[in-house]
């Protein structure tokens, strides 16, 4: 479980985060949503250990993140997965040698055992056949499936996704959220994905985070949180998804999308 207690962080003076607090039971995916510069990817980043509050606490486990030290810091980041948003690939690697970098760094595998997790991964993302391609040989998202690859390798119980269809067009967008969706069915892991992608992300979380003027505004499951009645979520939503009328009807359907090949 994660935890977020009253966390506060400021830069150069300007608070971004003013109290932020709420609580992700073991294996749900939340949606991490609101208006640009609310902190959303700063938040992120604190449940990833790579920024310290100035307030407040991060709790996995019941274990502070931020104060954590040494093997326990260790232990609490090796559950950790993280997809950056541009994916984060080393362009000098092959699409192998990203995925198989985290176990050649973290873990005690021997190259056999590396190699038969890369491919499988890799497979699980839909790359098969591409391990000896390079990043700038690859499309921008076959990038984000390897990312997704070299952030699963390591078996996470939690997932990070920071963006993860920014930069695609609409097509391949949904293609990796339904891959995302898809894995965390099999693999159950506990998730967390800041996105712009209002309504479509809602097919595939069980709550919604939103972030407003540095605090969780409203935490609720998707359906609920489309039909709130509150203002500042009407005005949000209506501006998400185009509608220019705040009080016109809710277009979420849940699971209403086709199946989406994974195209490259």
């Amino acid at each position: 479980m994660i935890r977020i207690e009253d966390l506060h962080k400021s830069f150069n003076g300007n608070a971004v985060l003013k109290g932020v607090s709420f609580e992700i039971a073991k294996g749900e995916v939340i949606a991490l949503i609101g208006g640009s510069g609310e902190g959303k990817s700063v938040l992120l980043k604190h449940i990833a250990g790579l920024m310290k509050p100035d307030k407040g606490r991060v709790l996995v486990d019941g274990n502070d993140i931020a104060s954590s030290r040494g093997k326990y810091l260790n232990e609490l980041r090796a559950k950790l997965g993280f997809l950056f948003q541009g994916g984060a690939l080393f362009d000098s690697m092959t699409v192998f040698e990203n995925v198989a970098f985290p176990l050649k760094e973290k873990t005690r595998s021997g190259k056999r055992e590396i190699r038969d997790r890369v491919l499988k991964e890799l497979s699980n993302v839909g790359l098969s056949g591409s391990e000896d391609r390079f990043p700038s040989q690859i499309s921008g998202g076959m990038v984000k499936r390897a990312a997704l690859a070299r952030a699963l390798v390591v078996d996470p119980e939690i997932m990070l996704f920071d963006e993860p269809t920014t930069g695609l067009d609409p097509l391949i967008g949904l293609s990796i959220l339904r891959l995302i969706s898809s894995i965390h069915r099999e693999l159950g892991f506990t998730g967390v994905i800041v996105t712009h992608e209002v309504p479509r992300v809602f097919d595939i979380v069980d709550k919604v985070a939103f972030l407003r003027e540095g605090k969780v505004f409203a935490y609720d499951e998707p359906e609920k949180f489309m039909a709130s009645t509150k203002p500042e979520v009407k005005e949000f939503l209506a501006g998400s998804l185009g509608r220019p009328d705040p009080e016109g009807p809710a277009i979420f359907q849940p699971c209403a999308h086709p199946q989406i090949d994974f195209g490259h």
